[in-house]
């Protein structure tokens, strides 16, 4: 089967990325580097004081260009049939959003009729010593699977997310998250998910979600605005 990949950055769809989709790509990539720096970092008492108060310097400037009411953060419900770019149209999702710097290090695919995502976890991300943390992988499922219903033209909200750790998921190795759908009822949906790793299951999920169509979501965001 050809794979579909969903990655491209072009003709963002959110009206806060014209004209600096790269620039603002460039401040996450900052951003997720001191991520990593700071949770490891040991720097003395002077230095991370003297960094603490040049970030908040940078976090005073861009905070005079926040808009009031706040932009939209999905832009699921507009209307874009020739566009699948899930990332894209989620800039700011705190799993994939390109444009959030706490979304996790993970890329979208879809080889139809399941959802992928794939990435490697790094230090900022663990639980156990060496492993990836169960809350981050059960967000990353609620993601595989939500992709998965998204291509299925079923997307909707979750009702229930059941994890089963198997083994532990190591961090420095490369994952991959599988989502499919497994039935549709109504409008309740059953989704399902697995992690891969060295070519093992190391978790597996199911999920009930709530088929919305696009009016449903579009009302959502308007009451958010």
């Amino acid at each position: 089967m050809v794979e579909v990949h969903v990655t491209n950055t072009s003709e963002s769809p959110h009206p806060a990325l014209v004209g600096r989709e790269e620039e603002s790509a460039a401040l996450m990539d900052a951003i997720r580097r001191l991520i990593a720096v700071a949770t490891a970092t040991t720097a003395p008492a002077d230095a991370t004081l003297a960094a603490a108060r040049e970030l908040e310097s940078v976090a005073d400037a861009l905070e005079r260009h926040v808009p009031d009411p706040p932009l939209p953060k999905t832009m699921l419900h507009i209307e874009d049939g020739a566009r699948a770019d899930l990332a894209g149209r989620m800039a700011y999702d705190v799993v994939i959003g390109r444009h959030n710097p706490m979304a996790l290090p993970l890329e979208v695919a879809f080889e139809p009729p399941k959802a992928l995502l794939r990435g490697t976890f790094t230090r900022p991300y663990e639980g156990p010593p060496g492993c990836v943390h169960g809350a981050v992988l059960a967000g990353a499922f609620d993601i595989v699977c939500a992709a998965a219903n998204f291509i299925a033209g079923v997307a909707g909200p979750t009702a229930r997310l059941e994890i089963v750790y198997r083994r532990p998921t190591l961090l420095g190795e490369p994952c991959v998250f599988e989502g499919e759908v497994e039935a549709r009822e109504g409008r309740r949906v059953r989704t399902v998910g697995r992690l891969l790793q060295r070519g093992r299951v190391t978790v597996e999920a199911t999920g009930d979600f709530v088929h919305l169509d696009r009016e449903d979501i579009a009302r959502m965001a308007a009451q958010m605005e």
